[in-house]
């Protein structure tokens, strides 16, 4: 790797991590990559339909065959929902949508100068704790957070003498694997025991699950993933990473008085929209709540993008303006125009993962085999905690197959909410045990549409850089993650310790 140096200790472990990144290296380019795993999603397809494979879908109680896409049937698939796949490919509105109000501040010089003001002027020790710390909470942000942290760490990184990958691997792992921890109740959590508690209503029981009923247990995690993000970070990746020896130049200049008083112009627009949206927030029948008049589920939190984006905008404005970066109208459109430019290798890349994932989700190989997983899980007999590990880490599994948490727990929620409820497990702790599985392999998937966009933001600082790169630097995170996660999940077992609000392991 171009920026690696010999000073990175020899451990079998980095052997190893060297190793994934050689090999990940090897594989061609990510476009061809993702066209490669097309076609192997085709051919393997066609092989399991010819033994008539078939599942019964968990909470429908119907037959799911898996189906091939060399038929008639799969033929017309793929012909007529090529255009749909790539413009209906979730990340890429988001990613674009952000990106007009992200890439005019940063066209405009605003993130430069902000971060020079206040996060380089922050001890440096601390630095990476703000990372992870800002990570984890930026999925209030929900996939906004994917395209904000990581690449700003990358820059704080570069800016403080340190590696910008490892400020990359720290944003991705805080943002991504601690996707589902927080201090306070997001969206997640509504999401999540919405799908529990329909599976609970089937059981006929007046136990159910609430959004708040993993909290305790999510507070406790955002502390301990990000002690252990520095952790890793500082003892893992950064020695085996080395000095920056890219040709990347995104060193800060010195701030001048225009500068500070273009940022002062900006705090005070974003004072004054986040006051606005405030005031529209809380008032009397806000139609940026939902019907009850709260805040999870509501249009705030599904409109949170086009709110980020707008944000942006306003703050961009008003330092560009007093910059004069922004002279007139037409300039605010240029800028906007050149930071969507700089995402046109992203765009190119995002239409060949979006082919891949979407055959792999059409043909339900995923679907069967969490259901196959999960079936053989529940025959093999194994009693006790012992066997909600052994879910946690066939969770993990599953992940790398299936991108999306809320997908994956619809298919899992029937069988292991049933299955433990039987076991006498209180279904909110079986929940708790999803969700750090779900999340701490979210880095390392090839089937999270977020990855390709890391990958874009870390060829910035190394061309040289591929998969193998990505993979050998989150891979670190996502097993010590799991371990420490599975180890606080004991913890709170056998400490007795509520998970919520008068949530405990057993019913």
């Amino acid at each position: 790797m171009s920026t690696q140096t010999d000073t990175a200790k020899n451990t079998r472990f980095t052997k190893f991590l060297n190793g994934i990144e050689k090999f990940g290296n090897k594989l061609p380019d990510p476009f061809m990559l993702f066209v490669a795993l097309a076609v192997i999603v085709i051919i393997v397809s066609w092989i399991i339909s010819l033994f008539d494979v078939s599942f019964i879908q968990p909470g429908e109680n119907e037959e799911v065959a898996v189906k091939s896409l060399i038929s008639v049937e799969g033929f017309q698939y793929m012909l007529t929902s090529m255009i749909d796949n790539f413009i209906g490919f979730a990340p890429l509105g988001i990613v674009l949508t952000m990106m007009l109000g992200i890439g005019l501040a940063n066209k405009v010089g605003l993130l430069e100068t902000f971060i020079k003001n206040t996060i380089l002027q922050a001890p440096k020790k601390l630095i990476t704790y703000a990372v992870f710390f800002t990570g984890i909470l930026g999925n209030l942000a929900a996939d906004a957070a994917y395209i904000i942290v990581p690449p700003l760490a990358a820059m704080v990184f570069y800016n403080v003498g340190r590696h910008p990958l490892a400020g990359l691997a720290a944003g991705f792992a805080g943002v991504g694997s601690g996707f589902t921890a927080n201090i306070i109740v997001s969206n997640t959590d509504a999401v999540l025991s919405g799908i529990s508690a329909e599976v609970m209503d089937t059981v006929n029981t007046n136990v159910t699950v609430t959004p708040v009923d993993n909290w305790f247990f999510m507070i406790a995690s955002v502390i301990l993933l990000t002690v252990t993000g520095v952790f890793i970070t500082e003892k893992i990746v950064e020695p085996r990473l080395g000095s920056y020896q890219g040709d990347m130049d995104r060193t800060f200049e010195p701030t001048t008085p225009l500068e500070k008083r273009a940022l002062r112009n900006a705090i005070i627009a974003a004072v004054t929209y986040i006051g606005l949206l405030l005031l529209v927030l809380f008032l009397p029948n806000s139609p940026l709540r939902n019907e009850n008049g709260e805040m999870i589920p509501s249009p705030f939190l599904d409109g949170i993008v086009p709110i980020i984006m707008l944000f942006f905008m306003t703050i961009a404005v008003a330092f560009g303006v007093t910059t004069g970066k922004i002279e007139n109208s037409r300039s605010i459109g240029t800028l906007m125009g050149e930071a969507i430019k700089d995402m046109s290798g992203f765009i190119v890349l995002v239409f060949a993962a979006a082919q891949f994932i979407s055959y792999f989700e059409w043909t339900n190989i995923g679907a069967w085999l969490a259901v196959s997983g999960a079936s053989f899980l529940e025959s093999v007999g194994i009693t006790g905690i012992i066997i909600v590990i052994a879910f946690v880490l066939l969770t993990a599994l599953l992940n790398l197959l299936i991108s999306s948490g809320a997908a994956q727990w619809t298919i899992e929620a029937p069988i292991f909410l049933r299955m433990f409820y039987f076991l006498d497990y209180h279904p909110a702790f079986i929940q708790a045990a999803y969700r750090i599985a779900d999340s701490s392999t979210n880095i390392i998937s090839p089937m999270n549409p977020h990855f390709v966009i890391v990958l874009t933001f870390m060829k910035e600082y190394d061309r040289k850089a591929g998969i193998g790169t990505l993979m050998a630097l989150m891979l670190p995170y996502s097993l010590l993650f799991l371990a420490v996660w599975i180890l606080l999940l004991l913890a709170f077992v056998l400490l007795g310790i509520p998970f919520g609000p008068g949530i405990n392991v057993y019913l």
